[in-house]
This record gives C-alpha cells, sequence and structure tokens, in this order.
C-alpha cells in the first residue's frame, strides 16, 4: 500500500500542484461591516490649501490630491469655508441634528437646581439648630419647642 501512497502524492507533483500542506494560505477577504469617516485637522486642511495654492505646475494639484488621497470637492469646500471667513470653517462640524432647549425647560432646570440647593442648606440649618437644642437642655437652659406655620 505505502507504494501507492508515494506513486500518488509523485505523480500529483509531476502534475505541478503542491501537497495540501505546502499550499499558501488565502487571506482573509472579509470586509469591514462599517467604515470609519475620515476626520481631517484644521492644521491639515489648512497645509493642503496652502500647497495648492502655491501649485505652479498644471498637473501639481492632481499630483498632491492622489499624493493625499483627496478629491477635488474637498478643494473646493475647504476653500468656499476660508473665503466665508467662518470662526471655525476649517474645524471639523459636530453631525447630526442640533439640540434645541425650550426656554421654559432652562428656567425650571435652574430653579429645580436652587431648590434643591436651598433645601440642603434648611437641612444643614435644623440639624444646628436640634444640636443648640441638646446642647441647651444639658446645660440646664431647655429651649421651648415653637411650631411654625407652613404653608405645605
Amino acid at each position: 500500500m505505502s507504494t501507492s501512497k508515494t506513486s500518488s502524492s509523485s505523480a500529483a507533483n509531476a502534475a505541478g500542484t503542491a501537497p495540501p500542506s505546502l499550499r499558501p494560505l488565502v487571506p482573509d477577504s472579509e470586509v469591514i461591516a462599517r467604515p470609519v469617516r475620515r476626520r481631517f485637522t484644521a492644521e491639515y486642511k489648512r497645509s493642503i490649501l496652502d500647497q495648492a495654492d502655491a501649485a505652479q505646475d498644471s498637473g501639481s494639484i492632481g499630483a498632491l490630491l492622489r499624493r493625499e488621497g483627496l478629491y477635488s470637492s474637498h478643494l473646493g469646500t475647504w476653500r468656499r469655508q476660508r473665503k466665508q471667513g467662518e470662526l471655525d470653517a476649517l474645524t471639523p462640524k459636530k453631525r447630526g441634528p442640533k439640540v434645541v432647549i425650550n426656554p421654559l425647560v432652562k428656567k425650571n432646570r435652574e430653579q429645580e437646581a436652587v431648590i434643591a440647593r436651598l433645601t440642603k442648606k434648611l437641612k444643614n440649618a435644623e440639624l444646628i439648630i436640634e444640636v443648640q437644642k441638646k446642647v441647651a437642655a444639658l446645660l440646664g437652659n431647655p429651649i421651648p419647642n415653637i411650631q411654625i406655620d407652613e404653608e405645605n
């Protein structure tokens, strides 16, 4: 039986195919599920615009774009933003819907914060008064309990 195995492997070698253990591994061809959006810093945008403005030859802007992996629309957008004179035109913009807070909600939150702060101060003051009453009772000079009408 051993002769038949060697003859089959020698026949495979004669046909030009490599044995199964010596075949090269195939790279993984799975595509990433979600591509990552490129983000350009303000310094990078300024340097690219400066290089494009300084370009003398007819094909040097195209060479710059190919070298950096950019599109001509990038240059157009960045130039338009620079021309409009936006203060932060060359910084990345936050995507998505803008959050608009109702003025009543804002005022309500501020008032809730004030109420919480004042409630904490009141609890501290009540604690101090209780300690003062206990100290006065220990010294033999008790403080009378006065009822205050509360609106709640």
